[in-house]
């Protein structure tokens, strides 16, 4: 009888303490530290090595991280690779696994998992997205179709540690995923936030700060820039994932492949060529960034002109507002309820329409396939000498910085 008094008086210690006796804090801080490295799981080895093959990663962590995500999450390197490629490739369309704009904000917050799990379960995903993934042994033989064996073990770990209170910990790591990844960059990511670029989608940076999710909270940047392997672009952006790739590549376990093109200035030359080309190209992205910060600045200074009027509360001045909000966006991404309002701001206002159209010229030179090289140049000179007589000191100030960029 005192055999099973001592048994059951074990078990109870065990189910209330387990086996580490760890206090409430200390249990909270283990959660913490497993759910984020399961976050550095997925955005290095999943995201930015196997998706976009931005890095290469050495047999070590990429075997740990294949192993801590069967664990954590079920996941199967292929299948996430897939769908992901997928997503990027068809983003914003219904085809788009796990769009806000096609399936809806809701949807893919609360359900981001499901749809993910879904679009696993196409086999021609797969087989189209799904290539040059692992495919070893272990990969055939323990990961693809024993997800479940995974979790499993992760869940014993977790009671075996800390008891009943396990159960907590284990449900967190197995929700931790499909909330932040799934559904808030993949909702939120494409509805929410800041676009230092107008890349094609709708995707948003949703902080700046790249700590909770891993850097991928600049999700903008990503979509701007899918193969690089940093996803922080401005000085005031931080990217923690691109902390760890370099703790890798001083240990010599990651090498990077490709990283966001920096814009590079040198002294100004005389007439635009045939580099200058190369680098409005190459840098296109940002060069487009720094003429909508022009484009605002003009705004501003026609919304100054009508406060100076005290035209405060007429129509001109909440279609200047509407101006000021959408015109530095891409054409496509003004809602179709503002574009008669904004283009009477640009009938009232010389510059800003100058400057639109001149904008659309710009684009031109890297959207036709066409032209020759010598065109294109002989294009963007004749470009560069009409906004540097055309008076208005957005366009002089451009030009001035097309003169002096460097591929």
């Amino acid at each position: 009888m005192s055999d099973l008094s001592t048994i059951w008086a074990v078990l109870l210690d065990w189910l209330a303490h387990g086996l580490l006796h760890a206090s409430w804090w200390q249990v909270l801080l283990f959660t913490l530290v497993v759910t984020h490295i399961t976050i550095v799981s997925i955005t290095v080895f999943l995201h930015r090595s196997q998706a976009h093959r931005s890095l290469d990663l050495g047999p070590i962590p990429s075997h740990f991280f294949r192993f801590w995500l069967w664990m954590t999450s079920g996941m199967v390197t292929k299948e996430w690779v897939a769908v992901h490629r997928k997503h990027h490739a068809k983003c914003e369309t219904v085809d788009d696994p796990h769009s806000p704009v096609a399936h809806g904000l809701k949807t893919v917050l609360l359900r981001g998992s499901e749809l993910y799990r879904a679009e696993a379960k196409v086999p021609e995903t797969l087989k189209k997205y799904g290539h040059n993934t692992p495919d070893d042994w272990v990969e055939r033989h323990l990961y693809t179709g024993r997800s479940a064996l995974g979790v499993s073990l992760m869940l014993i770990i977790d009671v075996a540690l800390f008891g009943a209170l396990g159960l907590t910990v284990w449900a967190v790591q197995m929700l931790w995923s499909p909330i932040h990844a799934a559904g808030i960059i993949n909702g939120l990511g494409h509805h929410w936030g800041y676009r230092n670029f107008e890349a094609a989608d709708a995707s948003t940076n949703i902080s700046p700060w790249g700590l909770w999710i891993g850097g991928e909270e600049l999700h903008n940047n990503h979509h701007t820039f899918p193969t690089s392997a940093k996803l922080s672009v401005k000085p005031f952006e931080f990217d923690i994932g691109w902390g760890y790739i370099r703790l890798l590549e001083m240990l010599g376990q990651a090498k990077v492949r490709k990283t966001a093109p920096q814009l590079k200035l040198g002294e100004m030359k005389a007439v635009a060529d045939s580099q200058t080309l190369e680098a409005l190209i190459a840098n296109r992205y940002e060069m487009m960034a720094q003429y909508a910060t022009g484009l605002r600045r003009a705004c501003n200074e026609e919304l100054e002109r009508l406060k100076q009027q005290g035209a405060q509360n007429t129509e001109r001045w909440a279609q200047m507002r509407l101006a000021q909000r959408w015109l530095h966006r891409d054409e496509q991404k003004i809602p179709a309820e503002f574009k008669a309002s904004i283009a009477q701001a640009c009938d009232q206002s010389p510059a800003l329409a100058k400057l639109v159209a001149m904008r659309e010229e710009l684009r031109q030179l890297w959207t036709r396939t066409n032209v020759s090289g010598e065109q294109l140049v002989a294009d963007l000179q004749a470009w560069c000498q009409r906004a540097e007589a055309s008076g208005i000191v957005a366009l002089q100030d451009f030009a001035r910085t097309l003169r002096s960029a460097r591929a």
